[in-house]
């Protein structure tokens, strides 16, 4: 009988734990899915976005795109219209310099280099400076926010946008009210 006692008493005691240790644990948003596409409405493929609790991961899925280094930035607008100017310049709310190799820098909108390789790039990558809707720099903020593809590779230092060049494939990651 104490036997008995004894575990009926641990297995209440222990019952709330894995409660406790799932209410403790971030929660994380859904991903966002995002398809780029040419100012002549060809697809690209699909970048998806996922909120992680130190910022957020891109898995990136690109295709038809020809070979070469090519400059990648979050900008400050949810708009790919035209040529895309309408997504405005780099995602930038913290008032940074451009650039991974810039004192003052980098902001919010810079990441590395994608490369595409027999017209497909396969990527992830990782940027601590944003979040979806949180945070000094939220990608879902007032006027939205999108993904841009440019031309050229970015040189990480050249203000204010790292001479990356035309812009090429632009994804909505949140759309301008």
């Amino acid at each position: 009988m104490k036997s008995v006692l004894l575990t009926v008493a641990a297995l209440m005691i222990a019952a709330p734990l894995p409660a406790l240790a799932q209410s403790a644990a971030p929660a994380t948003a859904e991903p966002v899915g995002v398809t780029l596409r040419s100012p002549d409405g060809t697809s690209h493929g699909t970048i998806r976005i996922t909120e992680t609790p130190n910022g957020v991961l891109l898995d990136g899925d690109l295709t038809g795109l020809a070979d070469g280094e090519y400059g990648f930035h979050f900008h400050e607008k949810g708009l790919c219209e035209g040529n895309f100017d309408s997504a405005g310049g780099h995602h930038n709310p913290t008032g940074k310099k451009h650039g991974f190799e810039t004192e003052g820098g980098p902001h919010p909108g810079d990441m590395a280099n994608i490369y595409v390789k027999d017209g497909v790039a396969r990527f992830q990558q990782f940027n601590p400076m944003v979040r979806l809707a949180s945070g000094e720099a939220p990608l879902n903020d007032a006027d939205g926010t999108s993904i841009m593809v440019h031309g050229s590779p970015d040189d990480h230092h050249s203000q204010p946008s790292g001479n990356a060049g035309a812009r090429m494939a632009c994804g909505v990651v949140f759309a301008a009210p």
